[in-house]
């Protein structure tokens, strides 16, 4: 039974009590309060009441405390005895029940499973977010442009897919702030400028300062994508590669200066190093976020003045495997002198791309599937190759030792072993620099130069390389340091979690020590089933309506293919402003 008490000078406790319950009815609910005057305190305290004024003062403010009564304690439910300070026992079932999480085991691994697949490469929850929330507000804020605020200046290329000028503002011809690229693009600019923005919001160093894009339609010719970038340098990777005094060329560039060093191996070794480095974080942040290049060679990167590191550019032919856009299946834009000996990036069974919200989704399934950011690796691992052989640089020699590299089944210990007997003095001086150090230089090229994606690394695994250890040319900064040894940390503890799996994978299906081994598995997966000649009819028959069953089956999905691809007509481009 709750006790109210009341403390003051010369007054005692005045204990409030119901009336006796009627009829078993509830000892709280509807009941009236008498006041009556108490020798005896509930709480361990004894007064007593001396001034019958007191009780009168008490009694005039019995309504105030029967509001208090009918506010806390007329509903059934009394306040907590550590609230009233009281000895009386309130039973639980009339306290409300707890609103808090209760944990459990299975529930924290559900959740951490749960945030682990939406924050896992390309990443479902920073997709919604950059497509749904990022996008529409730096739409709202970014500054716009058209055609007249622009003076063309210099041509510096021409292309299969457009024009790039050196342009300036026309607010401000002089000065640098006005400095400017322009790229007229005919075709795939709409997938430019798609790129330009994603890589912008998410990993801006990774490549060219991209300003803005807008289509240009005009009655007298057809209509032209005007793609603006920062004006950074007009050095390219591949200007200079055809150097004679590469990479010393570099060095100047990145340090400001010439190093007053002999030249040698571990000097020219060093540079290279720090030139792989950037190549690779900025590839790294382009699959981070579900962006594969496609056509990383040296003509695409490009070395900024202002920030003294090598940037990519050129994404028209890149693919946002996030959402989907510029992936058609059995379609593929590549250079055939960089490009990886599958061509493809995804499974030419892998259907084209369903809605945005299923295709992000859905995409950490099957960029696990199919790596298709290996790609990328192999490409970066042949302009390694480049710098470290200078026989190599020019096309003709570059598609010879792809030949060569074809004939010893893309493995470049065979190709080596071939070479290297009657190999001319520039091709032993890059196997004598790529051994230094114990060969460290050597096995990170095995490991992006290899025939089957799967087994190659990826950019984070290649920057945890060992090859890398070193400081390279430039310091990096506190953030670059940090991730480092975080991917060197994690590239451990995954390829550990590899051999468990794989391990296990082996052993499964069997109730003894057997089970398959690794190279039985592998050739599990290549085999193909094959029409025997020698089978019965039923056989023969059995297969041949399998075949045309996959048959008319592949055919359906490719009209279906190509009528979703029409029906969609592109939707993403419909966000690029339009100048009349």
């Amino acid at each position: 039974m709750a006790t109210v008490a009341t403390r003051g000078i010369g007054v005692g406790v005045t204990k409030l009590q119901p009336h006796k319950p009627k009829h078993n009815k509830s000892l709280f609910l509807g009941q009236r309060l008498r006041i009556r005057p108490s020798g005896e305190a509930q709480c361990g305290a004894s007064f007593s009441v001396s001034n019958p004024k007191v009780v009168q003062v008490f009694a005039l403010g019995g309504e105030w405390v029967d509001t208090v009564h009918n506010l806390f304690v007329g509903v059934g439910v009394g306040l907590p005895c550590s609230v009233m300070q009281c000895g009386d026992v309130i039973y639980r079932s009339t306290l409300p029940r707890s609103s808090g999480l209760t944990l459990t085991v299975p529930g924290v691994v559900l959740a951490l499973g749960t945030l682990s697949y939406l924050w896992a490469t390309p990443g479902v929850a920073p997709g919604f977010f950059d497509m749904f929330v990022l996008a529409f507000v730096e739409r709202l804020f970014r500054p716009t442009y058209k055609k007249d605020d622009f003076v063309l200046g210099k041509k510096l290329g021409e292309g299969s897919f457009g024009v790039v000028y050196r342009v300036s503002l026309a607010n401000k011809p002089s000065s640098k702030e006005g400095d400017l690229v322009l790229k007229k693009a005919t075709e795939y600019g709409a997938v430019e400028i798609w790129m330009n923005e994603r890589v912008r919001r998410a990993c801006a160093n990774s490549c060219a300062d991209f300003v803005y894009g807008f289509l240009e339609s005009s009655s007298k010719k057809a209509a032209e994508y005007w793609i603006i970038w920062r004006f950074e340098g007009d050095s390219t990777l591949a200007d200079l590669l055809q150097n004679r005094e590469f990479p010393y060329n570099v060095e100047t560039l990145i340090l400001g200066e010439v190093q007053d060093l002999p030249k040698g191996l571990e000097r020219e070794n060093r540079i290279i190093q720090t030139i792989m480095r950037q190549i690779l974080f900025a590839l790294d942040g382009l699959h981070s976020t579900g962006i594969v290049h496609r056509d990383i060679k040296p003509q695409n990167i490009i070395f900024s003045e202002e920030s003294r590191t090598f940037k990519i550019i050129d994404l028209g032919a890149a693919t946002d495997l996030r959402v989907g856009i510029n992936y058609i299946p059995k379609e593929f834009l590549l250079d055939p002198r960089y490009a990886a000996p599958e061509q493809y990036i995804m499974s030419t069974q892998t259907p084209s791309a369903p809605s945005v919200p299923v295709a992000t989704a859905l995409s950490p399934v099957l960029w696990q599937l199919n790596l298709p950011d290996r790609f990328d690796i192999y490409s970066a691992g042949l302009i390694f190759l480049q710098m470290a052989f200078p026989s190599l640089r020019s096309d003709n020699s570059l598609i010879q030792f792809n030949r060569q590299l074809k004939r010893c089944d893309y493995d470049l210990v065979a190709w080596r072993k071939t070479v290297e007997p009657r190999c001319g003095p520039e091709l032993r001086k890059g196997f004598e620099m790529l051994d230094l150090d114990g060969g460290i230089g050597w096995e990170l090229l095995k490991s992006m130069v290899r025939y089957k994606a799967r087994q190659r690394l990826s950019a984070k695994s290649a920057l945890a390389h060992p090859y890398f250890d070193r400081e390279g040319l430039l310091a990096l900064s506190f953030m670059q340091t940090l991730r480092l040894q975080l991917l060197r940390a994690t590239q451990q503890d995954y390829g550990e979690a590899a051999k468990w799996i794989t391990n296990l994978m082996a052993k499964s299906g069997t109730q003894k020590d057997g089970g398959f081994t690794e190279a039985q598995l592998q050739e599990l997966r290549e085999i193909e089933p094959k029409i025997s000649k020698k089978a019965n009819a039923q056989r023969n028959a059995l297969a041949s309506a399998l075949k045309l069953q996959r048959k008319i089956i592949r055919t359906l999905n490719e009209s279906m293919d190509e009528l979703n691809r029409r029906r969609k007509s592109f939707w993403w481009s419909r966000w690029i402003p339009r100048e009349e």
